[in-house]
């Protein structure tokens, strides 16, 4: 077992590098199952989502060779199979961009259900009807398997989401980039990583136009080259570090960001009383001039607040006075965290969709788990600013999604570590 350790009190200064998105790479590797030749990817995030999705590759028959640890040369040619159902790819649930690309490729593709993070209903109705309107026949097999067929090359069509799905835009964009004619995506999300998957096809000589509106027109093409690309920085990353930074009543400086990315993020902070000056590629983060105010934050798709910050906004909200209400109105069950911060004296009620936060709370230091990704990143914003000393297990969910995560907090002072716990628990070792 592994835990992180955390003595609070240590308000953050000092600067923090981003890494690249990560929600942009785990469709951006898979996506080069579509390349006719090899490709360079870099600012990749050396995470372990991003390891298990080139391991996937590389089952599938791809040379995948580590250039360094943020750069991927991916030669796709020697993939021979459309068959994804090993234990690698049921642990991520952004495997399910294998289904887009290897039907894209292959016509045909068989991909286990994926995992990941457990916070709600992760339905993927929205990606199997795509891909039926473009020809495809679409199978559950046993429950745990998805099986698309076609008898020919996909085709384009006019496909309207019932809800605005990320993952389903992403699938429908890599299944259409060769497909036949013209498909029309109608309601798609607008994040940054779609744009930053449609800028990677049409440098390769894909044929998408609007990418970060909610109509998006692919025009198949027979033929996309090799190219060097680098994926955006991550904008979920940087918001962590921003509101670690806001809750310790500290000051940062996060480099290699883009600032239009963080908009909802930084006008949150701002009404929050957080001095927040953007430049080019970085954001300074002031927290130390004057008591915080209490905000009410409602998650929705870009460009609204992203859910995937509601967590470490919601450790920040209970160090300010005052009541904060989180609505989120993403996903369904995003709130198993509540429990943990309430072990270490916040108080916090859920009602529905509803979290009240009465901020102001005395945190202390308690054994805790992470029990998602970014609930796992609030954990750690909670235990910095807890006195005493906090443990977080579950810390794979973390390393998922944040490189480094140890040492980045430690430059900005933070009092982290992590330590190895054997199975017969005698002795224990740090990092």
């Amino acid at each position: 077992m592994e835990k992180f350790v955390v003595n609070g009190g240590n308000k953050l200064f000092g600067e923090v590098t981003v890494s690249g998105a990560k929600n942009a790479a785990v469709a951006i590797i898979p996506a080069v199952i579509l390349c006719d030749e090899p490709c360079r990817i870099e600012n990749i995030p050396n995470i372990s989502d991003v390891t298990l999705i080139a391991t996937i590759l590389q089952d599938l028959g791809a040379v995948v060779k580590r250039v360094d640890k943020s750069t991927l040369d991916i030669d796709p040619r020697p993939i021979n199979t459309y068959v994804a159902t090993n234990d690698s790819v049921r642990g991520m649930r952004a495997s399910y961009y294998l289904l887009g690309a290897l039907l894209g490729r292959f016509h045909n593709a068989k991909v286990a259900l994926p995992g990941g993070c457990n916070f709600g209903v992760r339905p993927i109705d929205q990606h199997l009807k795509g891909f039926a309107l473009m020809g495809a026949k679409n199978e559950l097999i046993n429950g745990a398997i998805i099986e698309s067929t076609s008898d020919r090359p996909l085709h384009g069509a006019k496909i309207y989401f019932d809800t605005v799905s990320v993952g389903s835009t992403m699938n429908i964009i890599l299944a259409a980039v060769k497909a036949e004619g013209q498909t029309i995506i109608e309601n798609a999300a607008k994040e940054p990583h779609i744009v930053d998957l449609a800028n990677f096809l049409n440098s390769m000589g894909a044929n998408i136009r609007g990418a970060g509106t909610d109509v998006i027109k692919i025009r198949g093409v027979e033929y996309l080259r090799g190219i060097t690309y680098s994926i955006i920085p991550d904008q979920i990353e940087a918001g962590t570090y921003m509101a670690a930074a806001a809750a310790t009543r500290g000051k940062i400086t996060v480099r290699n960001i883009t600032p239009k990315h963080l908009d909802s993020i930084s006008s949150k902070l701002r009404e929050m009383g957080v001095e927040v000056e953007e430049y080019d590629e970085a954001v300074v983060v002031d927290a130390t001039s004057r008591p915080l105010n209490r905000v009410n934050i409602k998650t929705m798709p870009h460009p609204g607040f992203p859910t995937d910050c509601q967590p470490q906004f919601a450790a920040l909200l209970a160090s300010v006075n005052g009541t904060s209400i989180i609505n989120e109105n993403v996903w369904d069950n995003r709130y198993q965290y509540i429990a943990e911060l309430v072990r270490m004296g916040a108080k916090i009620s859920v009602e529905g969709r509803l979290a009240i936060i009465e901020g102001g709370s005395y945190l202390t230091g308690a054994p805790v788990k992470a029990t998602d990704l970014r609930a796992g990143a609030a954990m750690i914003i909670a235990a910095l600013i807890a006195e005493g000393t906090t443990y977080i297990s579950g810390i794979s969910y973390i390393e998922r999604g944040y490189e480094d995560v140890i040492n980045k907090f430690r430059a900005l002072g933070a009092d982290i570590k992590k330590i190895y716990i054997p199975d017969n628990d005698e002795v224990a070792t740090t990092a």
